[in-house]
């Protein structure tokens, strides 16, 4: 097993790029990226090894980061007006149409916006999604599908996007 030292080492990246997924706030994606390895400390003893440690650490930002939104509920106002990176997939599109794109993304009901958010800007595969999320690996591509195909539908109706 690895030592806490080596394990923040290796995933600490993976779990701000998926904090900064959800916030869309640097400074707060790297506070919240500190307790979530405190917790990880405090906690190690329950981590059982049934699922890869990065889901494990994701799981816990997640719980991080709804305690925080429970005690600092974020505002629409603030959410809209936040930076936001394109993902991968969006690398090809101008500057207007990521933006376009991730306004969309951004509108999306909460469990598709999360699902999306974890795969494009998070990296993660469906099964990391879906122990995150606390369901299952096909739930996580029916609606990461829904969620590609409602974006795709929505940004040709506007010609957004070809």
């Amino acid at each position: 097993m690895l030592s806490m030292e080596e394990v923040c080492r290796t995933h600490s990246r993976t779990v701000y790029r998926y904090l900064l997924s959800l916030t869309r706030d640097a400074s707060l994606s790297e506070e919240l990226t500190q307790e979530t390895f405190y917790q990880a400390v405090r906690s190690i003893d329950r981590f059982d090894g049934s699922c890869k440690i990065s889901t494990w650490l994701c799981a816990i930002a997640r719980n991080v980061l709804l305690r925080e939104q429970r005690r600092h509920p974020p505002t629409a106002e603030l959410e809209e007006a936040a930076a936001v990176t394109a993902s991968p997939e969006d690398a090809a599109l101008s500057k207007a149409g990521q933006v376009e794109v991730l306004r969309r993304l951004h509108l999306l009901d909460g469990d598709m916006r999360e699902v999306m958010y974890l795969r494009l800007l998070g990296d993660l595969s469906f099964r990391e999604i879906g122990d995150i999320l606390g369901r299952t690996e096909n739930w996580a591509r029916v609606i990461y599908y829904r969620g590609k195909e409602k974006l795709k539908k929505e940004l040709n109706a506007d010609g957004t996007r070809a």
